[in-house]
Order: structure tokens, then C-alpha cells, then sequence
């Protein structure tokens, strides 16, 4: 006899699971499908390369790695291709807002989906702030190329310099992001796949100017701050080689995201660690890592060979270009919240769309807010730490649950079939905990605190309300 899945109610309690056979049918679900195959790689593309080239490669190789930088990138590379895969396997089967959320809950059960979502509502919107940050760097440093002078209050975060008070671009930029994602996913779109084009056209420039001017000199020693440093900068970097994750929030505004997502998550790491490769040879090689400014690397290496032209152009392609990135996550953040708030764990509230745009432009409002607030009274470094341990805890999850599904459902139908099982996605998980174990104590104690308030709520009010426990006591 053939059994028939149980519409609610796999698992109980805290470990109840969302069923895969129903995933598809959820109520509520009314965000505009208009995103296509490249639309949909260029925001993947948009959420990668940005403040890891333009900030926080200049950044690393200036503090940590040194002209092994390179290195740095191509370690996190390898743990986030791995993830990659595991991210399309899902996509392709399971075409819905929320990404690793969604995953976790559909096949961990509630309580990993809870805290998985939990992490990606801070980590996301602290990767907002860390970009704002970034391109509020490239603004100073072409206002002093101009000229101007800026009162220092509003130029950086307190510490950042005499007289700082508040990063006032950060904070404006935020909101500015906001603005942009309620005005609905078409119009948003659009714009970010021009944008993204901008960017990638200002990084191939980089790479072809500064080849013929790199000194291999520079290069030596390849690693000064030893190979722990190189590690330690892979930590730093890593949310800089993801971008996909958030991108497959927006499963639900594909117009074919079964065919389409798995593609754009490959075809989006691909081109981008392509770019990764290259520019950072050309940073380091061009500049002794001693020299390179942590906050506007490229733009100084440039003026620092006498090409003061070419470093204002990439210093106006930068804040540009890097405006992608605060999009690709600040419109990931928002459908995980969507997501949760539909399936009862934060409050319903959260998950009503505009009545014309179809956008959840309630949480897309908060979200600027808080990622303003962060933007503008915590240095980079700082705020770039708040990012990573929870992605690295998403990356663990989605491949622990792309092994448990493939050998609990091998029916279920999938675009796409991740290689190697289960050896790819073990390598994801052990990659993303050996990094883990590398990013700095403060680091562990803010995600200790975020965890233990999201402890709170989930038994407080996420467990009661949760449609599943609803199902379950009808």
C-alpha cells in the first residue's frame, strides 16, 4: 500500500517538519512572479561581488593576510561552492521564499528552521550595514579627491577618526535601499541588473589597468601574517563569496524557479570568484599590503601609481556597484521574515504585502532601519563580524539537510542532483565549522546573545503560534 503523505504533523513538538508535498500550496503567497534566468543571476552576482573587492579585500591583505588575500578568497570559495551545490539541489526542488530557513524546516524540523531563520534576520541586515560602510569609504575618499571638506562628525562611525559621530551616507544609503525594494520586485529588479552590469564592467577596468602595474616584488612574502592569518582572513571574507543564499529568497518571484534558481546560483559564484581571482592579484600586486588603504583599496592603489583618473572612476563605480550588494540582502532579510511571519513564528503582522506593489514593505521599512542604525555607529571590521557565524551555521544546516533528504525522499522530483553525494556536502560542513572556529570571541558572544533572545521568543510566542502547532491541536 501506498502511503499518503500527512498533510501536517511529520515530527512533533519543537521537531515537527514542514512537509515537502505541501510546501508548494501555502496560503498567503502572492509576491509577483517577473524575475527570469539572468534577472535572477545578476542579483546573485549583485549579492557577491561588492564590499569584498571594493572594502574588505583591501582590508584583509592590509591586516590580516597580506598578499595572501588570494588565498583567503579561494579557502572560503571551496566552502561556499560546496554549499553552493547543496543551496541548488534545493532550489530546485523546493521553490519558496525563505531559502535556508525553509530548507531546515522542511526537513530538520521547526526548531533548526526557527534559529536558522533567527541568525539570517541579523546576519543579513548586518551585511547591509557592513556594504553601507564600505561604499561610505569610496564616498569620503572621493569628496577629498574633490576638494571638499565635509564636517567629521558625519564621516564614520565613533572611533573611526577625530571628531567622528556617525556614518551619515551609511545610514542614508540604507534607507535609501529600503525605499527602492517597496516600490515593488519589477522596478527593483530592473534597476539592479543595470546596476550590476556598471559594477562588473568598473571590475574588469581595474583588472585590465592595473595588470601593467603590478610589481612582483610586492608579492613577497606571500604571507607575512603566517597561514593562520590567510584563514583568519578567509573567516573575515567569506561573506564575501555568498550572495546565492539570499537570492533564493526570491523563489517565489521567479517565474520559473525550479529551472532557473539552481542555474543562477552556479552561474553567479562562478563568474564572481572569476573576478575575485584576478582583482586581488592585481590589489596586491600593485601595492605593497602595508600600504593598501583597508577602506578604499583599489581606488588608492590607482592614485598611488599616478592614475588619479582611473581611481575617482572606480571610486564612483564602487559606491554604484556596491549598492547591489545592500539590495541582494537587504531583499533576502525581508522574504525570510515574510516567510517566517506566514508560517506563524513572528507575528502575521510582518507578512502583509503592499495591497498594489505586492512587497512586504513592512519589514523592508524595519530592516533600513536597523541596518542604518548599525551602518552608522559601528566600524567595519566590527560590524563585518556580526555576519559571518550565523551564514556559516546556514551553510552547515543546508548541507546536513541536502544528505538527509536525498536518502529520506529519493523520489521527490529534482532539477537539479548536487554531485558527489554525500562527499561535496560533508566538505561544505566541515569547511564552514573549521571557519567557524577561526572568527574572533567577541564575535561568539554577540551570537550568543542573539541566540539566547531567539530562545525566548520561540518559546514564548513562535511555538504556540506556529501554524504547524495550530494543524496539530485541530
Amino acid at each position: 500500500m501506498t502511503s499518503t503523505p500527512q498533510r501536517f504533523g511529520q515530527g512533533s513538538g519543537m521537531f515537527r517538519r514542514k512537509p515537502i508535498d505541501d510546501v508548494e500550496d501555502e496560503r498567503a503567497a502572492h509576491l509577483t512572479r517577473t524575475l527570469g534566468l539572468w534577472q535572477l543571476t545578476a542579483i546573485g552576482v549583485g549579492g557577491i561581488i561588492g564590499a569584498g573587492i571594493f572594502a574588505l579585500a583591501g582590508a584583509v591583505a592590509h591586516e590580516t593576510a597580506g598578499p595572501a588575500v588570494l588565498f583567503s578568497f579561494l579557502l572560503a570559495g571551496v566552502a561556499s561552492a560546496a554549499a553552493a551545490l547543496s543551496y541548488a539541489e534545493f532550489a530546485g526542488m523546493i521553490p519558496k521564499a525563505g531559502s535556508a530557513y525553509t530548507y531546515g524546516y522542511v526537513v530538520l524540523g521547526e526548531i533548526v528552521g526557527w534559529f536558522i531563520g533567527w541568525d539570517l534576520l541579523l546576519e543579513y541586515t548586518a551585511i547591509v550595514a557592513v556594504v553601507a560602510i564600505g561604499i561610505s569609504g569610496y564616498f569620503s575618499f572621493l569628496v577629498g579627491e574633490l576638494g571638499l571638506n565635509l564636517p567629521a562628525w558625519m564621516l564614520g562611525a565613533p572611533g573611526t577618526g577625530d571628531g567622528h559621530v556617525v556614518d551619515l551616507f551609511a545610514v542614508l544609503l540604507c534607507l535609501l535601499i529600503a525605499y527602492l525594494l517597496t516600490l515593488g520586485i519589477r522596478a527593483a529588479a530592473r534597476t539592479e541588473t543595470a546596476v550590476v552590469a556598471i559594477k562588473v564592467a568598473v571590475v574588469l577596468l581595474v583588472i585590465a589597468v592595473g595588470v601593467f602595474h603590478i610589481r612582483t616584488q610586492n608579492y613577497r612574502p606571500f604571507f607575512p601574517f603566517g597561514v593562520s592569518g590567510a584563514i583568519t582572513g578567509a573567516a573575515t571574507v567569506f561573506f564575501a563569496v555568498f550572495g546565492y543564499d539570499a537570492m533564493s529568497t526570491a523563489a517565489e518571484e521567479s517565474r520559473d524557479a525550479r529551472r532557473h534558481l539552481p542555474k543562477a546560483i552556479l552561474y553567479s559564484l562562478v563568474i564572481s570568484m572569476v573576478l575575485y581571482v584576478m582583482a586581488t592579484l592585481v590589489l596586491t600586486g600593485m601595492q605593497d599590503y602595508r600600504q593598501i588603504d583597508p577602506e578604499s583599496g583599489f581606488s588608492s592603489a590607482f592614485a598611488a601609481v599616478g592614475l588619479s583618473g582611473v581611481a575617482d572612476l572606480i571610486a564612483v563605480g564602487a559606491i554604484i556597484g556596491i549598492l547591489t550588494v545592500m539590495f541582494t540582502f537587504m531583499l533576502g532579510v525581508t522574504r525570510v521574515w515574510y516567510s517566517m511571519s506566514r508560517d506563524g513564528l513572528l507575528p502575521q503582522w510582518f507578512a502583509r504585502l503592499h495591497p498594489v506593489r505586492h512587497v512586504p514593505t513592512r519589514v523592508t521599512w524595519i530592516t533600513g532601519v536597523a541596518s542604518a542604525v548599525i551602518a552608522g555607529f559601528l566600524p567595519i571590521r566590527e560590524a563585518a563580524e556580526l555576519t559571518n557565524i550565523g551564514i556559516l551555521l546556514a551553510f552547515v544546516v543546508v548541507c546536513v539537510a541536502v544528505i538527509v533528504l536525498r536518502y529520506r525522499r529519493p523520489e521527490v522530483p529534482r532539477e537539479f542532483r548536487l554531485p558527489g553525494m554525500p562527499v561535496v556536502p560533508a566538505i561544505g560542513v566541515v569547511f564552514s565549522i573549521w571557519l567557524i572556529t577561526f572568527l574572533a570571541p567577541v564575535t561568539w558572544l554577540r551570537f550568543a546573545v542573539w541566540f539566547v533572545l531567539g530562545l525566548v521568543v520561540y518559546a514564548t510566542y513562535s511555538r504556540r503560534h506556529s501554524r504547524l502547532n495550530e494543524a496539530e491541536r485541530r
